[in-house]
């Protein structure tokens, strides 16, 4: 399946295609694993779906997500040096921005499916959940 998948993305794929013309199929699971590490834990999704709609600063996001001043600088430092936001200084804060919408926009269509599989955990057949566990 996800060979089919590698097929379609290959015109958007010129930074990993080989000097014959074909993917190296390994650098895509490299970039895509590499992605889902970035975005493997609740607090930086938090801190997406924080910024998903506007930009903020560091005493802004620290009012919404409940966390310390420096786990949370910590968890925008890795999100920027990924490239998923972006930063710049007004004065002496610093406001944070998406940078990649298309990041946000996986994060949100999985986040709202598994928020339907919790919210209905009979009402989606096992072969079209995400979250193998129905919720207690």
């Amino acid at each position: 399946m996800m060979h089919a998948y590698i097929g379609k993305a290959q015109s958007s794929m010129d930074k990993i295609i080989e000097s014959d013309g074909t993917v190296d199929n390994v650098r895509v699971f490299e970039l895509a694993a590499e992605l889902f590490g970035v975005l493997a834990t609740p607090m930086r999704l938090r801190i997406l779906s924080a910024l998903c709609d506007k930009e903020k600063s560091v005493s802004q996001l620290l009012q919404e997500i409940d966390t310390t001043q420096p786990n949370l600088s910590q968890h925008l430092n890795l999100l920027y040096r990924a490239g998923l936001l972006a930063k710049r200084k007004e004065g002496t804060q610093v406001i944070y921005r998406v940078q990649s919408e298309k990041a946000v926009k996986l994060c949100r269509t999985v986040c709202t499916q598994i928020a339907i599989e919790m919210d209905e955990p009979t009402g989606v057949p096992a072969s079209e959940r995400l979250s193998p566990r129905v919720p207690s």
